[in-house]
């Protein structure tokens, strides 16, 4: 595997410190590569991330662009390396394929926000098919969780530099995590493990980023109950979270957390 397509590669840096010292060390850097991902022969978006789990992302990027509604909408995946980068060549089902007619695009992103390009400015508020349920989850069990974070985030202990996106059980258990240099490409990533592994039981989710309207989007299409931010949410994120009913907490440390949004009185 060339260092352009695994996740992290080993660079030697210089250092300095404050007395005016200088030296050269080796460390993990994370890889961050354009992935070109083509619908039914249409090329629709270029994005900047993690070349890692490609399949769960190009499922997660299409589910929460509205292309497909599901993960069995896809007849075939198949991503591949070139040589600047990843192509993810997809075939939808013949019952989806006139949405990727309708709204082929191209674009270049550097997060997949899932927004860019899009007609016109009412094309924003798009539908959501599953109102949230409310969350089963305690207060005790989100500070646990986050005291349990790092075990699920490889990449970032070998580089420091990706965000992580973690589903959770109402227990609390993280039953899936993904990792990568853009927030909005881990939050797909999970989302597409998710849709691609229906079995799991999973209450809530959990970014290691701010909170903007389209991350509070991807969890409305997920279905979860409750979205956890360890950074503080925009203001569109939290009127989309009340416009939907979804339960949206913020700024989430081990000493406290901020409830933006909390329409089953759960956290109050």
């Amino acid at each position: 595997m060339s260092v352009l397509h695994a996740p992290a590669r080993l660079l030697t840096l210089g250092r300095m410190t404050p007395d005016g010292g200088r030296d050269e060390i080796e460390r993990m850097v994370a890889v961050e590569c354009p992935v070109a991902i083509e619908v039914d022969g249409f090329g629709y978006a270029v994005m900047m991330m993690t070349p890692e789990r490609l399949e769960d992302f190009a499922t997660g990027f299409l589910l929460t662009e509205r292309l497909i509604d599901r993960a069995d909408d896809i007849i075939d995946i198949e991503p591949f390396a070139a040589e600047a980068g990843w192509i993810v060549r997809i075939v939808l089902a013949e019952r989806v394929r006139g949405r990727i007619r309708d709204r082929v695009r191209h674009r270049t992103s550097d997060t997949s926000c899932g927004l860019c390009g899009l007609s016109g400015l009412e094309q924003i508020d798009r539908p959501v098919a599953i109102r949230p349920p409310a969350p089963r989850a305690t207060a005790e069990t989100l500070f646990a969780v986050l005291r349990d974070l790092r075990a699920h985030q490889p990449l970032n202990a070998e580089t420091g530099a990706v965000h992580a996106a973690v589903a959770c059980a109402p227990s609390g258990d993280i039953v899936a995590s993904a990792e990568d240099v853009g927030r909005h490409n881990a939050l797909d990533k999970l989302v597409g493990t998710l849709a691609r592994r229906p079995d799991m039981a999973v209450d809530f989710i959990l970014v290691t980023s701010r909170i903007s309207y389209e991350m509070v989007d991807k969890a409305l299409v997920v279905g979860v109950g409750l979205l956890v931010g360890i950074s503080a949410p925009t203001s569109l994120a939290i009127d989309h979270a009340r416009a939907h009913g979804l339960t949206l907490i913020a700024l989430a440390r081990p000493d406290a957390m901020l409830v933006a949004h909390d329409p089953h009185g759960r956290f109050a």
